[in-house]
This record gives C-alpha cells, sequence and structure tokens, in this order.
C-alpha cells in the first residue's frame, strides 16, 4: 500500500469525522487523536490533499453550506442550457461523451478491445478501463483484496469484449484525470453504455459545474421530468465511470450526502477536494 493511498484514507477519515461531529466543532488535536496522527502530522497531510487546514474544512463543508448550494435551483439549468463550462479544474479536462449505439449494446462488446489499469490516485485504488472511443469504467476501491471484485464488474459489463491489462497504456489517462491539467487538443473521452433514459440522466451529470451540488430533484427538473426521481436516482447509481460522470455531486435536498457506489467517505472526499480547488 503506497503511502499516498495511507494517507487517503486517513484524510478520508477525518473529513468522516468533522461531518459527523461539525456542530461540537471538535479541535485539532480530537481529530488528530480519532485518526492516530500528531496533530502536526495530520495538519500537513490534510493541508496537502485538500489545499485546506481542518478548520477549513469544518468552515465550508457542512450540511448548511450543502442546503445553500442546493437553492442554487438555476445552477444545473443554465448549465444544461449552455453545454459544459466553467473554470473548473475537471471541467479544463474538455472531457467528451460518446454513446454506444443499440447494435453496440447489444453486442455486449464482442470485437472491442479494452485495457485496463490499476493504480492508486487521490481518491484510494482506482481502476480506470479504455477503449479506442474512451473511457468505459472507472471505480474505485480501499483494499488491494477488493481488485478481483472490480475486474469481475468490468467482465460483468463487457462480457464480450477482450481485456488486457496495460500499465503504460493508461499511464498518461491517470496523469490527466488526477491532474486537473487537460489539453484541449486531445480531450478525454468517455464511452456510455446503458438504456436511452440512463444516457441522457448520466450527460445531464456532467452538465453540473465543478465544485456545485445538486439535489435528485434539480436533477429530474433540469431534465423536464421533475415526477420522475426514483428513476433518475436509479440511474445515477449505475453509473460505470465515477469522478468522470459526477455523480458524487448529487445529494439529498435535505443537504444529506447519501450513500455513494464508491463509498460515502469517498464520495465526501471528492467533494471537500472540489470546494477546496474553487478556492484557489
Amino acid at each position: 500500500m503506497t503511502e499516498q493511498h495511507i494517507n487517503y484514507q486517513r484524510v478520508a477519515k477525518a473529513i468522516h469525522y468533522l461531518s459527523e461531529r461539525q456542530a461540537a466543532q471538535p479541535s485539532l488535536a480530537e481529530l488528530a487523536s480519532h485518526v492516530g496522527l500528531s496533530e502536526f502530522h495530520l495538519q500537513r497531510i490534510f493541508s496537502e490533499w485538500a489545499g485546506i487546514s481542518p478548520k477549513q474544512f469544518l468552515q465550508f463543508l457542512t450540511k448548511e453550506r450543502a442546503k445553500q448550494q442546493l437553492r442554487k435551483s438555476s445552477v444545473l439549468e443554465a448549465a444544461l442550457a449552455s453545454g459544459l463550462s466553467g473554470s473548473g479544474r475537471l471541467h479544463d479536462l474538455m472531457i467528451k461523451a460518446e454513446c454506444m449505439t443499440p447494435g453496440e449494446y447489444r453486442s455486449l462488446g464482442a470485437g472491442l478491445q479494452i485495457a485496463y489499469s490499476v493504480q492508486t490516485s487521490v481518491f484510494g485504488y482506482c481502476l480506470i478501463a479504455i477503449t479506442q472511443r474512451g473511457i468505459c469504467k472507472m471505480a474505485f476501491f480501499d483494499e488491494p483484496s477488493q481488485e478481483v471484485a472490480v475486474l469481475q464488474e468490468l467482465q460483468q459489463e463487457w462480457p464480450a469484449a477482450d481485456l488486457q491489462r496495460d500499465e503504460p497504456a493508461l499511464a498518461g489517462v491517470f496523469r490527466q484525470v488526477f491532474s486537473g491539467r487537460g489539453d484541449p487538443a486531445a480531450p478525454l473521452r468517455v464511452l456510455l453504455k446503458g438504456s436511452e433514459f440512463q444516457l441522457k440522466v448520466w450527460e445531464a451529470l456532467m452538465a453540473i459545474p465543478h465544485g456545485e451540488l445538486c439535489s435528485y430533484q434539480q436533477v429530474a427538473g433540469a431534465m423536464g421530468i421533475p415526477s420522475s426521481v426514483r428513476s433518475v436516482a436509479s440511474a445515477i447509481a449505475r453509473n460505470h465511470v465515477a469522478y468522470l460522470i459526477p455523480c458524487h455531486r448529487v445529494i439529498r435536498s435535505t443537504g444529506e450526502f447519501s450513500q455513494y457506489r464508491w463509498g460515502a467517505q469517498r464520495k465526501q472526499a471528492m467533494l471537500v477536494h472540489e470546494a477546496a480547488q474553487t478556492l484557489r
């Protein structure tokens, strides 16, 4: 296990502790004791990872902040009307989405070559799988032993495809995804495979601006189907491309972060990371 992954787990644990006890405003000493580090060490790795201190995190990433973000009911509508835009670092990656045709969907990936790699990232272990047309899967996990289950999931999603592990081929993709520096001349592409309704929901997620939050109700409303909140939530939960298709930016209308396919603590960590970037 790399030092980067260990530090992610420590920061995620700290974020969860602060979120759960926000009202009590725990001190740095309390937090350090909970994580099992010295105050100096925790302050350093938290600030290096998130770009803000634990105290600054308490000041803005709380349920009240989430509720204030959710009051911006026009954010998603405006983004959908104008297309992907904004100065957020993730949007600077120039992500382009392409959807599989119905025929390709039915073929289950027959004749398709998929290269994949597993590396450590700022959010833990990460698997990225890519075809000639774009990234077809991105998933996170916490322990090396969970890699087998993630690979099985990839195989189930593309049962007729030829899967090959290729670390060198994916090295540049990992750098581009997590560095936050994109090349407009070579945009990242994602290949989406799902029902027509799921594709529409996932494309709507890509319109949520970097650092913003939306509720499931707001996503459904922006798509013109306000009575289909449950169906929208189900489609969001079936997203196969974590982070790049930002389902982590959708939370409950109460401000609760709720569950996340790749872990609730990881979802909080992603939101902290993005919120910190907007302050830079």
